[in-house]
């Protein structure tokens, strides 16, 4: 619970001073709506399932539940750029006790495994505060939804479940304590 906890207390604090530093004050005042509070921008490549590496994928993320942030992934920062992906940081003990081993080696990847490779950068605060935020992320693993595929002008209906490049399926899943 004190790691849930730490979790997003971690991305919660990020999501503030980012907010805070780049919400024009007019914009607080209005109603609040499920797409305001993705403020945590991190960059990453992705493997496709036809082992290809494209990106570097632009996340922007926030926390849904305290042992879940939710990112919204696109290939550029174009303010028109098409939502080609969702993806979830869920807390490692949560993800692991919730899917099967079968699931997990499909659809799952292990955030530590990514951040290790240096490949993943969080962008738009401080050193510090990016180390912070990729400590808290490699606590979770990722699962990553894609629904746009590369190349097609519309979205089609298909989904797929692209894993991190660093992935390695497990024989068994360790539940972090």
């Amino acid at each position: 619970m004190k790691r849930n906890f730490h979790l997003v207390a971690t991305f919660g604090v990020a999501i503030f001073l980012t907010s805070c530093m780049t919400t024009p004050l007019v914009a607080q005042e209005k109603a609040r709506t499920p797409a305001e509070g993705y403020n945590i921008h991190v960059i990453a490549p992705h493997r496709h399932e036809d082992g290809t590496v494209h990106g570097p994928y632009h996340h922007y993320c926030k926390p849904i539940k305290p042992e879940i942030l939710q990112c919204m992934v696109f290939l550029s920062t174009d303010p028109n750029a098409e939502l080609v992906e969702i993806e979830y940081f869920i807390d490692k003990k949560l993800a692991r006790s919730s899917v099967t081993l079968e699931q997990w080696n499909k659809h799952f990847h292990d955030h530590a495994e990514e951040i290790a490779t240096g490949r993943v950068q969080v962008l738009d605060v401080s050193p510090e505060k990016a180390k912070e935020i990729a400590e808290a992320a490699s606590k979770t693993d990722g699962i990553i939804f894609h629904l746009w595929p590369v190349g097609a002008k519309v979205p089609n209906g298909e989904v797929t479940f692209p894993p991190a490049i660093s992935h390695k399926p497990v024989k068994k899943l360790e539940i972090p304590e």
